[in-house]
């Protein structure tokens, strides 16, 4: 990691945890944080991090991260819809039954709601 990136990264580590949300997917896990600005404004932080084995047999974690500030959520939301549709539309989710069948199952994701207030 080069300086710069120390730098961004250190300059959002001290902000307030509202709200986070881990979702796990296999070998990976997603991290929707909601922080805190220094004058309470809310963002978003998407973070991927995959376990990955060292030369040494240890376990080390590997992470990306994403900052989404709500000024770009419609933006965005609209984005990911439109793409994970077009997966979705294209290359319908193959899934293996009992049986070992092949059944194709659409998925029922609703991004509708990404931005919007929650009560």
């Amino acid at each position: 990691m080069d300086e710069l990136e120390k730098q961004d990264e250190n300059q959002f580590a001290d902000r307030e945890d509202v709200y986070s949300k881990p979702v796990r997917a296999g070998k990976r896990t997603y991290f929707f944080d909601v922080k805190a600005t220094r004058r309470d404004e809310y963002y978003l932080t998407i973070t991927e991090s995959k376990r990955k084995t060292a030369i040494d047999g240890k376990y080390y974690f590997e992470k990306h991260k994403i900052f989404l500030y709500k000024e770009d959520f419609e933006k965005f939301s609209d984005g990911l819809k439109d793409s994970v549709n077009f997966i979705l539309e294209h290359k319908p989710i193959e899934q293996t039954t009992d049986d070992n069948t092949k059944e194709i199952k659409s998925s029922d994701i609703n991004f509708e709601d990404i931005g919007k207030k929650q009560d």
